[in-house]
């Protein structure tokens, strides 16, 4: 083949090929494909919390109605308690609030109960109150519930009469612990529980501060219905007894009294130990305490809450 008809089929078969060809059309450039960025969830701040609040009753015989008013003004403005304990007559007001009691509540049957519920004579050999009025006035006004299945956690205190060592009793019989934790020493006889035999819990605790951080309290109100010692000495053996009883505890209280948050001491002047008669007005006296400590109890517990 000659030069000429080789070129002639080259051009030949570029055209066919260009003929069969279809020219693509011109495409418009897309923008890049953003996506936004995933925003992290919200962090969500757990809602503070406020401290749990132990209320620690202390001893005192008919000075304990003060104790009412107190729980009755911290009801009135939203303070709620997470737990009670109780020494002696503290005690007897502590399984009545546990149970679900309110102040209100409390005080009709303050006003009401007749002192001979309570007290059965006996033969003085160890004390002259047995007790057991005591223990049934408790069961029947907590529906004969046990420490451990009140509404509200309850410790009573008492002192094992053995080894003068103090108990706190958080289950059991709540009409058994209270006649055990108010067993004044030649007054009450002593309770046996089980193999031992207990005494007034006010021996070892008048104010039990340390059995409520114990329950696991951060936060303590304590309330002191202690007398202060007389200047005369007294004439008769009961109050000679009494008499004894403020010495002491007004020693151990200025140890356990330091660790509490709050202390609420009624102005119970006039008010003895066995004057049931003053009913009302121990009442009254605890409320304007209790009254007089609340911006400081307010502020306390805003300082514990996180």
């Amino acid at each position: 083949m000659t030069p000429a008809l080789i070129r002639r089929a080259w051009l030949a078969a570029s055209f066919a090929l260009l003929a069969g060809c279809s020219v693509l059309p011109t495409q418009t450039p897309q923008p890049p494909v953003v996506t936004p960025p995933v925003e992290p969830p919200p962090v969500v701040k757990p809602a503070p919390r406020p401290p749990r609040v132990g209320l620690a009753l202390g001893g005192g015989a008919a000075r304990g109605f003060a104790h009412i008013g107190v729980i009755q003004v911290l009801e009135e403005h939203g303070i709620k308690v997470d737990l009670v304990a109780g020494t002696s007559a503290g005690s007897l007001v502590a399984s009545l609030y546990a149970s679900g009691k309110n102040g209100k509540e409390m005080q009709t049957l303050a006003e009401s109960m007749d002192e001979g519920a309570i007290t059965d004579w006996s033969f003085p050999l160890r004390g002259l109150i047995r007790g057991e009025a005591l223990a049934r006035f408790i069961r029947e006004k907590t529906g004969g519930r046990g420490i451990e299945q009140m509404a509200l956690p309850l410790g009573i205190v008492a002192t094992d009469l053995s080894d003068g060592s103090p108990i706190l009793f958080r289950s059991g019989d709540t009409g058994t612990a209270v006649r055990a934790s108010s067993a004044v020493p030649a007054v009450f006889q002593p309770v046996k529980i089980g193999q031992r035999e207990y005494v007034d819990g006010g021996l070892v605790s008048p104010v039990p501060v340390r059995f409520a951080r114990e329950m696991g309290a951060q936060l303590v109100i304590a309330v002191d219905i202690s007398s202060p010692p007389e200047k005369d000495p007294p004439g008769d053996a009961f109050r000679m007894l009494m008499q004894t009883f403020s010495i002491m505890g007004r020693s151990i209280n200025g140890f356990e009294l330091r660790d509490a948050d709050i202390v609420i001491r009624p102005r119970l002047d006039g008010v003895g130990s066995a004057d049931f008669t003053a009913r009302r007005r121990a009442i009254q006296a605890g409320r304007e305490a209790g009254l007089a400590m609340l911006p400081l109890i307010r502020q306390r517990i805003a300082e514990k809450t996180r």
